[in-house]
Formats: structure tokens, sequence, C-alpha cells
């Protein structure tokens, strides 16, 4: 019986070391790619390394309900330019998650499709399908500035 009972303080202990992990490797896989983590307003502020040239911005504000999506830029444009429509999000094991979109008003569908990568509360990393050099950091903040939203109507929900 005393055999027994040292086997199993023996066992015991073996699982108690072999329960603590000191590994402090860990890695925090970021947020999971949905709409309601990826909903809220992002600026565009690195394209592939760079920061944006000045007085250049691109905002988007990505709402959850109905997964639609408004863009104000001026990147193409000298003044601002309002896009809209709505986007999607395919979960893929090997790939992850891809985000793409179309606009409204009949102008197609976005350019490419972006892998969604470290995706944080505060910042996010989009990388072209068929561009692996096309690259976007996003980072989140509190509103677009009212002077890039002057003149444009808020849509009706």
């Amino acid at each position: 019986m005393k055999r027994f009972f040292k086997f199993a303080l023996l066992s015991l202990v073996l699982t108690a070391f072999a329960a603590c992990d000191d590994d402090k490797s860990y890695v925090d896989p970021g947020l999971e790619v949905t709409p309601h983590n990826l909903s809220g307003t992002w600026q565009l502020a690195e394209w592939n390394g760079q920061p944006l040239a000045q007085d250049s911005y691109v905002y988007l504000d990505l709402i959850r309900k109905d997964r639609k999506y408004k863009m104000y830029q001026n990147i193409d444009s000298f003044s601002s330019r309002l896009l809209t429509g709505t986007y999607n999000i395919d979960t893929d094991s090997r790939t992850g998650s891809v985000i793409y979109g179309i606009y409204d008003h009949g102008i197609g569908y976005w350019q490419h499709r972006y892998y969604v990568r470290d995706l944080t509360a505060e910042r996010m990393t989009w990388v072209a399908v068929d561009d692996p050099e096309d690259i976007s950091v996003y980072v989140r903040c509190a509103s677009i500035p009212e002077d890039i939203t002057a003149g444009y109507e808020e849509e009706k929900e």
C-alpha cells in the first residue's frame, strides 16, 4: 500500500511540473477578423512601407450593420471624394481572412482583395492577394475630421 501512495504522489508531482509552462515566447495572434472587430473608423497610415504624402489621406469607416463602408480619400483627385459600398470577409484556414468589396453606383469591385493581417484594437495591415507588394497599414481613429466630411450628406439608415 505504501508503494501505491508513493507512486500516486510521484505521479501528482510530475503532473504539476508538466502543467507549468515557462515559455514566454507566446505571440498574441491578434483579434479575429470579423465585421465586429473591423467596425469603426480607420486612417491609412502607410502604403507600401511609406507614409502618405503630405495632405493626402484615406479614411475608411467600416459599418458592421449590413457590412457597409464609407471611404473619404484624396489620393486620386484634387479634392475629397466619398466612395461608398459594401464589403465582405472570407476566411480560409490556410490563407487567413480576406476582405473585398464593391462600390455603390455601378463603379464595380475593389481593385484588389486583401488579406487582413495583424489586426489589433488599434491597427491592421492589408496585403493585396494578387500583389504582395501592395501593403496598406491602417490605424484606428476617433472620427473623420469635419473639414473632410463637410459637404457630404449623411446617408439615411
